[in-house]
């Protein structure tokens, strides 16, 4: 079987935005509006709940907990954000909104743990005249007020395609195995459709998937391992969902210690750019967490302040706003990752990546 490292063209995914972020409505300073409807107030301060998944993915305290909360201090200083992360327990996160609810919180934005059970978030919030916004997983059975993300079945037909493209470039032979996300996500739903999308008339063989419980990489690990063993060197690639479940992909392979093929990821975790610029992992995805955690804020101030902003689209029944990432593999990391100051050099570039980065120009 034929793989080649890293160093090769990459398909890369226009990073246009699928509609401009909500503009936010100014950081007034009157008194607060009246509390008893939620996102009915007219005043300047109140209460908003950020309400995460789990910290399998690091980015959600790193990059998604601090962007909302800068953005919310510009448009209303006085504002409170009650921030909770429900780590893949759905009983948790739904005694955490709950719990903010019982706080008086005039909006709710919550990334669902499990996109089911979260219908009876929305249902409690909206009988208590409180939106919610669902943030970066839909929640399909009971439409959200709003839902803002990037386009999930996108993401999965771009990191999938650019991999089939990379393979018939390189002549590889031998099938492909899909190392999907969570079962109880809808946007992981969205991505496994997308990867079908690209995986499925490529003409590469699929060798098996997998829906990988709670996104766990450790889960991603065990499941490869085995495949590793049945398939040995049949594998000619790996679409996985995320970097996480990536990363468990790649350390099977090196835990077997067999040549790791083209492996793909999605949300541009420093350790995912330090495995493409190593040659271990072949991409992953930018969706520049800033642009989805300030347009939630600026969504979530427009309800607080009475508003009903207008979706760009429609998903699930719910007013949307969709934006489109752009894949990264060494061809473009350092354009894409660190020109733009989305990663800096230091950060990414220590002890066994230094050379790497400096063979890229990364500095």
């Amino acid at each position: 079987m034929n793989r080649a490292q890293l160093r090769t063209s990459a398909f890369a995914a226009a990073a246009v935005l699928a509609g401009s972020v909500l503009a936010g409505c100014g950081s007034g300073t009157g008194s607060t509006g009246a509390s008893t409807g939620g996102g009915t107030g007219n005043g300047a301060d109140g209460k908003v709940a950020f309400l995460m998944p789990d910290l399998a993915s690091t980015r959600y305290e790193l990059q998604d907990k601090p962007l909302f909360e800068a953005r919310m201090k510009q448009l209303c200083p006085s504002c409170q954000v009650i921030y909770q992360n429900a780590d893949s327990d759905a009983s948790k996160q739904q005694q955490q909104a709950n719990s903010a609810l019982a706080q008086g919180v005039k909006a709710i934005v919550i990334d669902p743990v499990d996109s089911a059970a979260a219908a009876t978030i929305v249902k409690s919030a909206q009988a208590q005249q409180v939106p919610v916004i669902a943030y970066d997983r839909p929640i399909p059975a009971t439409p959200a007020d709003y839902y803002i993300s990037f386009d999930n079945e996108k993401i999965g037909s771009l990191i999938a395609q650019s991999l089939v493209d990379h393979l018939k470039a390189e002549n590889a032979e031998g099938g492909i195995l899909q190392v999907n996300g969570s079962p109880t996500d809808a946007a992981a739903g969205l991505i496994k459709k997308g990867i079908h999308s690209a995986v499925d008339p490529s003409g590469f063989k699929l060798l098996a998937e997998y829906d990988t419980p709670d996104w766990q990489p450790e889960k991603a690990q065990t499941w490869v391992s085995g495949q590793i063993t049945q398939f040995k060197d049949q594998i000619a690639g790996v679409v996985a969902a995320n970097d996480g479940t990536g990363g468990g992909s790649i350390a099977a392979f090196k835990a077997a210690g067999v040549e790791v093929p083209p492996v793909t990821g999605n949300d541009a975790e420093v350790a995912a750019a330090q495995r493409i610029i190593s040659g271990d992992q072949y991409n992953t995805i930018s969706k520049p967490i800033k642009i989805v955690a300030e347009a939630a804020a600026n969504v979530a101030w427009d309800f607080m302040q009475g508003k009903k902003p207008a979706g760009k689209a429609t998903l699930y029944n719910t007013p949307s706003q969709l934006f489109v990432p752009t894949v990264v593999t060494t061809e473009n990391i350092k354009e894409v990752l660190f020109d733009s100051a989305i990663m800096k050099a230091p950060d990414v570039c220590t002890g066994a990546y230094a050379a790497g980065c400096e063979e890229l120009g990364i500095k």
